[in-house]
């Protein structure tokens, strides 16, 4: 079994890093309410933004089960992330069908961070499904957890 590392131990200079975070967080008339679960995570975030990796943020909310739901879109989100990163986000529209993350992920410079759309719209998300799990995987160089809550 490999060993798990902290990110103090990461190299993550150059890096594209997948972070799986929980940004079930309630939105009301298109925006968060609630940003606890985000001030939570931005100490991470901020910390491989600062080691000059490229951030990519994975989280699922609400259950549209495999369809595109615009009121269960994270793009509300990410106005409040950037408030509790202090820095640009990029937000990411994809239906998990249309290569958009892939090119995006492939894009992104050090220093960046890229929010993705919610990876409920894929249907596959609920049923770990294999080729949905190679894509997402193949969208960084390293995994990071930071959502223990939303993916235990």
């Amino acid at each position: 079994m490999p060993a798990f590392k902290t990110l103090d131990q990461l190299d993550a200079k150059g890096k594209r890093i997948v972070v799986r975070v929980d940004l079930n967080v309630p939105i009301e008339k298109g925006e968060v309410r609630d940003a606890t679960r985000i001030e939570r995570i931005a100490p991470t975030i901020r910390e491989l933004l600062d080691k000059g990796a490229a951030v990519i943020l994975l989280a699922h909310f609400d259950r549209p089960k495999g369809k595109v739901v615009p009121e269960m879109s994270l793009k509300p989100v990410a106005p409040a992330l950037e408030k509790a990163l202090g820095r640009p986000v990029t937000f990411v529209f994809t239906d998990w069908h249309d290569g958009k993350a892939v090119e995006a992920a492939g894009n992104a410079k050090p220093g960046q961070c890229l929010l993705m759309e919610n990876t409920r719209y894929h249907a596959g998300e609920e049923k770990n499904d294999e080729g949905f799990s190679k894509m997402l995987a193949s969208l960084g160089d390293i995994y990071v957890n930071d959502a223990f809550s939303a993916a235990h």
